[in-house]
């Protein structure tokens, strides 16, 4: 086996900190940060904001990783990780998420706020202890309890420009609150035989396929109504609002269809439009927040 170059190392150590995940992590606590202010958020805020939470981040996926590899070395679609394979070691890897998180804390703590320090301690604690180690282990309900670890970021990032936790913020932590069981759930059914496997108790495995079905499309009935309380609460304007219900009927459109017409496939492809249309409204959030709806009226009237 030839040896690794430092190239090929530095890829495991970014694979670790499972680049997609954190990116969309990332990408909704950024846009809270946007949110929370009339214009633009303070640079230094949105440069130190977006590192810091980026950093524990990762720390909490490359820890989810150091606790799940012997579940994932048991699972097709994670077999592959590095600590799985062997290139990367315990020791190397457990120090690497140490620096990472206490790199993004200290950052956090100094270069932003206490308060945004401390929540994104708490959410990955949640997320690398609670979830990772006990509930993903304990109860089907793991990923509707450990929800609100994921579903944090765009309080982080609010947190992060104002110093506070405003009533707006937790609405988006709502929506992707109420968005983490159909998405994963829909993954879960299309992977449950490697979760019975690893002797998860994912909700397909405990309660079969069918109740999981129902329950996607409850949850994603329930999601179209959360994904409009931005407009119900003046959060944004009427193009977010067709924009969001479009997005949400599409969603229950799949939900409805892998309830009682599903076919082979459907449960990924679900999945794999959960994170389109989770990156949709955030991004429509964002583009609604700056529309000059107030000039938009006064030529119209």
């Amino acid at each position: 086996m030839p040896e690794p170059t430092d190239t090929s190392r530095l890829n495991e150590y970014y694979e670790l900190c499972k680049p997609r995940v954190v990116m969309l992590i990332v990408f909704t606590a950024v846009v809270g940060m946007f949110l929370a202010v009339p214009g633009l958020p303070p640079l230094a805020a949105l440069l130190w904001g977006t590192i810091g939470i980026g950093l524990q981040a990762s720390s909490a996926a490359a820890i989810n990783q150091i606790i799940d590899r012997g579940i994932d070395a048991r699972m097709a679609r994670t077999c592959g990780r590095p600590l799985v394979t062997g290139r990367l070691g315990m020791t190397e890897s457990i120090a690497f998420a140490t620096v990472l998180g206490l790199a993004g804390f200290v950052l956090l703590w100094f270069a932003v706020n206490p308060l945004t320090a401390v929540l994104t301690q708490f959410a990955l604690i949640g997320y690398a202890g609670v979830y990772t180690l006990f509930l993903k282990r304990a109860t089907p309900q793991n990923i509707v309890i450990g929800g609100a670890a994921g579903a944090a970021p765009p309080v982080l990032g609010w947190a992060a420009v104002t110093g506070t936790v405003d009533p707006h913020a937790l609405i988006l932590f709502l929506i992707i609150f109420v968005w983490t069981p159909p998405h994963f759930w829909a993954l879960a059914i299309e992977r449950y035989k490697e979760y019975a496997a690893a002797d998860v108790p994912m909700l397909p495995v405990t309660h079969g396929i069918e109740y999981t079905r129902t329950q996607v499309l409850l949850y994603t009935v329930l999601l179209f109504v959360t994904s409009l309380l931005p407009f119900v609460f003046g959060m944004s304007g009427v193009v977010y609002l067709v924009g969001a219900a479009l997005l949400s009927g599409r969603f229950l459109q799949y939900a409805i269809r892998l309830k009682y017409r599903s076919v082979p496939g459907l449960p990924m492809k679900t999945f794999r439009f959960s994170i389109v249309y989770l990156m949709g409204i955030f991004a429509l959030l964002l583009v609604d927040h700056y529309l000059p709806y107030d000039a938009i009226a006064a030529l119209m009237t």
